[in-house]
């Protein structure tokens, strides 16, 4: 069953939960105020990736700088957007979810 939070984009629902309201509204939308412009080409990328993704492995893509975060229960793995941004997010079934924009450096 999905989240209550879940924002559908494509037929197949592989995003489930949102944590950056920002974010599920860029999924959403395509735009968003809460997200500067520049970043939302990327950042949109990004989601279009993890929406086909099986498993965050497959989010090992040239230029995206995945990575599993430490010291998290359940993991927690990343991408990189620019700079310090990243999108951040967890996998639960096949599915992301928990996806996050943040700066964690």
């Amino acid at each position: 069953m999905l989240d209550t939070q879940c924002v559908t984009r494509h037929v197949t629902v592989v995003l489930r939960t949102f944590k950056h309201k920002g974010l599920s509204e860029l999924w959403a939308t395509s735009k968003t105020a809460r997200i500067d412009a520049r970043m939302q080409k990327r950042i949109l990328a990004r989601l279009d990736a993890l929406d086909v993704a099986g498993s965050p492995e497959d989010m090992n893509l040239p230029g995206f700088d995945f990575h599993t975060l430490h010291g998290f229960d359940p993991t927690r793995y990343t991408v990189h957007v620019n700079g310090p941004w990243c999108v951040t997010f967890e996998f639960d079934g096949g599915d992301a979810c928990r996806i996050d924009f943040e700066q964690y450096h």
